[in-house]
Order: structure tokens, then sequence, then C-alpha cells
């Protein structure tokens, strides 16, 4: 990685001009609608009544201002680091002796889906727990997200971040800290305690990835006959769910052009992930949709959902092979809905803890936010 000439940390406040929001509900209300197949429901991809529900909502009803105002309640900052501007909050524990930990969100998230974690991580004894499981909280937004937006060089995989992410940490002083991720964030995550292994004390995900990927005959060996068939419905799910990765991961660029000029596309593009299956059959808790008109809103506003998409592309360069093991004490916290197999994350990484939930779902900062923080204080508890 490059050495930056500039490695000041500054402040930054978010103030999107109401312009920018006085366009974007115009656009919304200009919507050329498709036609749709009736009674095809979700089988064809999102639901054009939900859709609706949603995008008139989000010109009508959603108040952008007091997400704005809730982010902007956290310390937050930007810096440079290997020639990319970094934004990332950084909320410090009133608890001096707190473990530094660093969360890394996924795509199509922002950092706007931690502020229900920060709170209880930072200060527990204010939300009912024990001072000694605090934390100091970095969160960036990932390279090309939002206000890390957008990238300016190809390049940006798994381990450019995680070689940025440890860059990151150095500078704000932090020798010793833990890894949370999830999505993207759980490759990331498990990446930088391989940059950084005398660093990283642990790391803790939530929807570790490469459970959905193929198998090759001596992988399959060490499976189960109940992890064989996980596996091959895993890859059956992935193969009818994938088409927006597959775009991304080859050609972002294309798709780009849509998601920049029509909101209520971006909206749906994203929906192929926040909202993957009909949200009427599905025992998950779904985000909130104040939650994904949030990100799919700091996206719009920055111009970055096209710079965001490159991110698949970037990985996909890096290779979507499990990586070399890792020596990191690893967490997985599998909520409902996530296809982790234990034995496939074995194989990158040192799992010494691993707890299956019955609630939540893909996104659990949104989806199972008390469950995910309980299980994060579990595990660096041990590590103390």
């Amino acid at each position: 990685m490059s050495t930056d000439q500039d490695t000041a940390v500054r402040p930054f406040h978010l103030a999107v001009p109401q312009a920018e929001l006085d366009e974007l509900r115009l656009r919304i209300a200009r919507t050329r609608w498709p036609d749709e197949l009736p009674g095809a429901g979700w089988s064809y991809g999102v639901a054009s009544p939900y859709l609706r529900e949603l995008a008139a909502y989000w010109a009508d009803g959603y108040d952008w201002r007091a997400h704005e105002a809730e982010l902007n309640e956290l310390p937050q900052f930007t810096t440079t680091v290997d020639g990319q501007n970094v934004h990332f909050l950084h909320v410090r524990s009133p608890e001096p002796d707190a473990t530094p930990l660093l969360l890394t969100h996924g795509w199509p998230s922002t950092v706007h889906d931690f502020t229900d974690v920060i709170g209880p991580l930072t200060d527990p004894r204010a939300h009912g727990g024990d001072r000694a499981d605090a934390f100091h909280v970095v969160a960036p937004s990932l390279p090309g997200f939002a206000y890390s937006g957008p990238t300016t060089a190809p390049g940006w995989g798994t381990r450019r971040i995680a070689e940025a992410w440890a860059e990151l940490m150095r500078r704000l002083g932090y020798r010793r800290y833990g890894a949370q991720g999830g999505d993207f964030g759980a490759i990331v995550s498990p990446e930088l305690g391989r940059v950084a292994p005398d660093r990283v004390i642990g790391v803790h995900l939530n929807a570790p990835p490469n459970a959905s990927a193929p198998l090759d005959p001596a992988e399959r060996e060490l499976l189960s006959a109940a992890e064989r068939a996980q596996a091959e419905a895993n890859q059956a799910w992935w193969y009818a769910h994938s088409g927006y990765a597959t775009q991304m991961g080859t050609r972002p660029q294309t798709v780009a052009y849509a998601l920049n000029d029509s909101p209520v596309g971006q909206l749906a593009w994203n929906l192929e992930w926040f909202v993957d299956h009909d949200p009427t059959a599905t025992r998950q808790a779904l985000p909130s949709r104040d939650a994904v008109l949030t990100d799919v809103t700091a996206l719009w506003v920055t111009g970055t959902a096209g710079s965001a998409a490159r991110l698949y592309r970037e990985i996909a360069a890096d290779g979507w092979g499990r990586p070399a093991p890792s020596g990191v004490p690893t967490a997985v916290a599998k909520f409902l809905g996530d296809r982790a197999i234990r034995t496939l994350a074995e194989l990158s990484n040192n799992v010494t803890r691993w707890t299956e939930y019955d609630t939540g779902g893909h996104f659990a900062s949104l989806q199972a936010p008390e469950p995910l923080v309980a299980d994060i204080r579990a595990f660096f508890r041990t590590l103390r």
C-alpha cells in the first residue's frame, strides 16, 4: 500500500442541500413504471406493489433530515488512506479501558446501519450492561460508498481495504483491537486479521461468506450429510438470486447509469439484497423501511451507487475462493436466513465460538441489534 502525504484526520458534518432532496422527490414522482406479469409476485424480482408503496413513502413520508441528524450526533471524520477519501465514525466509550472495535458494513449498506448498536457497544452501563464490555467504536464507510466515495482508481478489493483499515487504526492510535462485520464486512474483517495478526485480537462475524460457493471434492468429503444438503440448497438458492451480483461483479459501469439516474431504479436494485424474498412469507425480522431508505438516500445524494457496485468487480478480481487460514480467534453469529456452514467457515477461520439464532436476518445490526450486541460482548469478553 502506498504511503500518503496527507494523513490529517478532518471532522465531517453531513448536510445535504435541500435542493437535492427536492429534486429526489420530483424524480420519484416522475418514475416511468414497467409492467408486471399478473400473479408473478416476487418470483421475477422485486414485486411492483411493494416497490410502489415504498417509493410513495419515500417521496411523501420519509424524513431524511431526522436520519441525517442522527448520524451527526456521532463524531465523524474523514482522512486519506492510500489515495482514497475514507469517512468513518469514531465513537469513544466513556470507559477509558474499553476495547477498540472496528465495524465494517456491506452492500448495499452504509454506516447508518450501525446507529442502533453503537450506543450499547460504547456505553453498556447506559444500556443495562457491564462496563467491562465497553468498546471504542470505529466504523468506516467502505471505499466507494456514500461519504467515502466515489473510488477514483481500480483495485479496491478485500486486501486493499483491510490494509487501509489497519492504517486507519494505526493512525487513530489503536495498537490492539477487534474487528466485526457482516455481508462484505464478513469478508473484510477476517482479512484484517490476516493483514495485521499481531494487532487484531479477535474477529466477530455475522453472515460469513462462501457458504453458497461450489464445493470441490475434497471440501465435500469434509461435510456431514446435513451440511452437504445445506450446501446444495445454498447453491440452488444463490443461482436463483445472484443476477445482481453477476452484473456488478462483471459489468458494474453498465448498471451505474441506471442507478445514478433513477432513484426508484436504485431502490429496486438495492431491494434485491435487502428484501430478497417475499416479505409476507418470511420469518425474518425485515429491516425497517426507514433503514432501507436511509441507505438508498445516502447513496443517492452522494451519487455513489455505481461506485459502490464496483466493489463486486474488485472483489471478484481478487477471487471468490476461500482465503488462507487465519489463526485469529473468530466468532460466528448465525442469524435466521443466513446460510453459513461451520465446516466451511473453519477452512479459513479459527472459529472458537459459533452461535445460531432463530431471529434476525442477514443484516443483523438492523434486524437483530440486541442479540448481535450481546454476542459481540460475549465473544470479546473471552479475549480480555
